[in-house]
This record gives structure tokens, C-alpha cells and sequence, in this order.
């Protein structure tokens, strides 16, 4: 059950040596820092998880940060309620998503296509409105779900756990706190665990009778295959996997506000797998961690910095690049963001990954001829 083929297990090695090995190769692009790398984890988590409905069954979910929000209010009130340690508030934030997945797929899967992603963007913003305005006593409306020194925490209570003198609480692992370089290898452990699911899944059978579920769902239904519960899984997978990247955002930042919930967020996770490439194992993580370092590093980079960047230029051809190039960066970095998904979608539609996967069987069989026709040459010298 828990083995994996060799093409896998060698996929699963060298993904993990490179999570692992994130603050060393990171370092020349700046973004060697943990808060930046957790977001890399975290939302790599989440666009897995959107992979295993999106890329596996073509269900296009529009409200995918409906979990993103519970999991992320869940943990807040697990640290609220239980203890500061993030275990219960990470099993529950998975379970509460989950159910709440299987609420909203019961009745958004009874449709497919245009109408399915409707659906779900409907209840995603009828999710973020109530815990915008109607749920305010459980959320806390716009100012967002808080810590606070006088929290029950019963859990910690029961066990004499104290906090310090100062400061608001702060999350733990079993008495270790969970702040900077111990966060981030959190959160890239999970990302590892994610991605072996993830294999998992794509491997066995129920990741056969999704693609067939994608592939042509009518005909399966005609064979006698009830593809319904097929799907509901999936769909209760995916959003237990939001739950779990929702939890962690918690983890690393104990707040819990309603804008996790809004539909931009959902639109992200749809442009990371798409990106990346939607129903290949790598390409999700790769399309995250695209997105979240031009959101966290282009938008940064401001009028000066390209100025000290292009000042072996002469004055007035400096002056006409930077005007230039300043439109693509800072505030207008989505302009970057939008003219590289353009020019992927329309030379490479399967995604970052599977352009290069391509790539690479083109080289392969020229390598190989190649190599065939020095072996014919060398033979006829002899």
C-alpha cells in the first residue's frame, strides 16, 4: 500500500531533495527567506490538492478558497480553544474542510461543465459574505479571527501549560515553536507527504477512473460505471488538501480573515495548475511557486532599484527602459503574471512541465540517432 513504483520513488527522492535543499538554491533569486519559503510550501499544498479534482477528473472548480478559509479559521479556533500546538489544529482544520467539501460537492457535482464552476463560485462568495458579515461572532468579520492572551485554551490549561509574561501566544510542535527555519521545514514536510499522496492517487485505480472520468464521462456512465462518487471523492479530497494549506497559513501567521476566502484566491490556485500544467505531478508545485515569487519579488522591485540596475546605460535610453520595464514590475507585476500565462496557454497548453517534458522526447530520439549513426560510421571505418 505504501510502496511506490521506482519511476516514483525516484520522482519522490529528488522532489524532496529539492524542498529540502530550498534556502541553498533559492539564495541567488533572493527568496531565501522562511516566510517566503512557507508561502512556497503552503500554497504548493494547495494547487496539489486543486490538481487531484481539476487535472485528474476536468471538474474547473471557481471556489476552492471556500477551504482555504475554513482550515484557516479552524486552526485559529483550535489555538482558541484547545492548545497552541498545531497537530489538533491541523487534523481539524483537514477534517472541517472536508465536510464541508463533501456539504458543497454533493450539490455543485450534480452539474458539470460551465455550470459546475458556477456553482462552486457561488458558494465560495455565499462563504466569504457570511464570514464577511453574518458569521461575525465566529469570524470576526473585517478585522479577521484573533489570539488572545485570555483564551480558554483548556487543553493547555488542563496540562498547566503557561504562556509567557508578554506578547500574544504563539504556535508550537510539541513545546518547540514553529517561527522561522522550524516553520518552514513544517510546512515542507507536509508539502513532501502531499506530493506522495498525490502519487499515490495518480497511480491506483481510482486515479484511472478519474481520467476516465475526464476523459469521457458519458460513456462510462452508459457502461454502467456510477461515476457520482468518483468525483464526490475527489472533491472531498481536494478541499481536505485547501484545509490543510488553509491550517498551516494559520500556523504561520495565527490570523484568520475573510479576503482567504474571496474568489481571487480561487483564481490563483486555477492559474498555478495551469501554469504548471494541470494533471502532472510536478507541475502544480511549480506553477505555485512561479506565481508566489513574482507576487512576493517583481512587486518589490521599485523606480530606484531599476535605475541602480540600468545606470550603465546613457541618461536618456536609461530613462526610456526604466519607464518601460517599470510598468512590468511593482504594482503592475499581474501585467507580467498575464503576459507569460498568455504566451504559455498558447504555445505551451499542456503547461510549464509538460512543455519541457515534450521538449525533452524531441531531443531524445535526435540524441539517438545521432548516437546510431556514430556507431554505423565507426563501423564502416573498421
Amino acid at each position: 500500500m505504501l510502496s511506490l513504483s521506482r519511476k516514483d520513488l525516484v520522482s519522490l527522492v529528488i522532489f524532496g531533495a529539492i524542498v529540502l535543499c530550498m534556502p541553498l538554491w533559492l539564495s541567488p533569486f533572493g527568496a531565501a527567506y522562511p516566510g517566503l519559503m512557507q508561502k512556497f510550501a503552503i500554497y504548493a499544498i494547495f494547487a496539489i490538492g486543486f490538481n487531484i479534482l481539476f487535472g485528474l477528473t476536468g471538474y474547473l472548480s471557481f471556489g476552492h478558497a471556500a477551504f482555504l478559509g475554513v482550515g484557516s479559521y479552524t486552526a485559529v479556533w483550535s489555538f482558541k480553544l484547545m492548545t497552541m500546538d498545531i497537530v489538533p489544529a491541523i487534523i481539524c482544520a483537514v477534517i472541517m474542510a472536508g465536510l464541508f467539501a463533501l456539504v458543497i460537492g454533493y450539490f455543485s457535482l450534480r452539474r458539470s461543465g460551465i455550470y459546475f464552476s458556477i456553482l462552486t463560485l457561488a458558494f465560495a462568495q455565499m462563504s466569504y459574505s457570511l464570514a464577511y458579515s453574518v458569521l461575525t461572532p465566529i469570524t470576526n468579520g473585517e478585522t479577521g479571527l484573533l489570539l488572545a492572551r485570555t483564551d480558554p485554551r483548556y487543553i493547555d490549561a488542563l496540562f498547566g501549560a503557561r504562556q509567557g509574561l508578554s506578547g500574544l501566544p504563539q504556535p508550537t510542535l510539541l513545546g518547540t515553536s514553529v517561527n522561522g527555519y522550524t516553520g518552514f521545514y513544517i510546512c515542507a514536510a507536509l508539502l513532501i507527504i502531499a506530493f506522495y499522496i498525490s502519487q499515490k492517487i495518480f497511480a491506483s485505480p481510482f486515479g484511472m477512473a478519474l481520467r476516465g472520468i475526464k476523459s469521457n464521462q458519458t460513456r462510462m456512465n452508459y457502461t454502467g460505471f456510477n461515476t457520482r462518487p468518483y468525483t464526490l471523492t475527489a472533491f472531498v479530497i481536494s478541499g481536505m488538501f485547501a484545509g490543510l494549506a488553509g491550517a498551516l497559513l494559520s500556523v504561520t501567521d495565527p490570523i484568520a480573515g475573510a479576503e482567504r476566502m474571496r474568489w481571487t484566491e480561487s483564481g490563483n490556485v486555477v492559474l498555478m495548475t495551469i501554469l504548471g500544467g494541470a494533471g502532472t505531478l510536478f507541475g502544480p508545485v511549480v506553477g505555485a511557486w512561479l506565481i508566489k515569487y513574482f507576487e512576493n519579488i517583481f512587486s518589490a522591485i521599485n523606480i530606484n532599484m531599476l535605475n541602480n540596475f540600468f545606470s550603465f546605460l546613457p541618461d536618456g535610453l536609461q530613462s526610456i527602459v526604466v519607464t518601460i520595464v517599470s510598468k512590468f514590475v511593482g504594482e503592475g507585476w499581474h501585467l507580467t503574471l498575464g503576459l507569460m500565462f498568455v504566451l504559455i496557454v498558447v504555445f505551451l497548453p499542456g503547461g510549464l512541465v509538460e512543455g519541457w517534458q515534450r521538449i525533452m522526447r524531441r531531443i531524445k530520439p535526435r540524441r539517438q540517432a545521432e548516437a546510431s549513426d556514430r556507431s554505423l560510421s565507426t563501423q564502416a571505418a573498421e
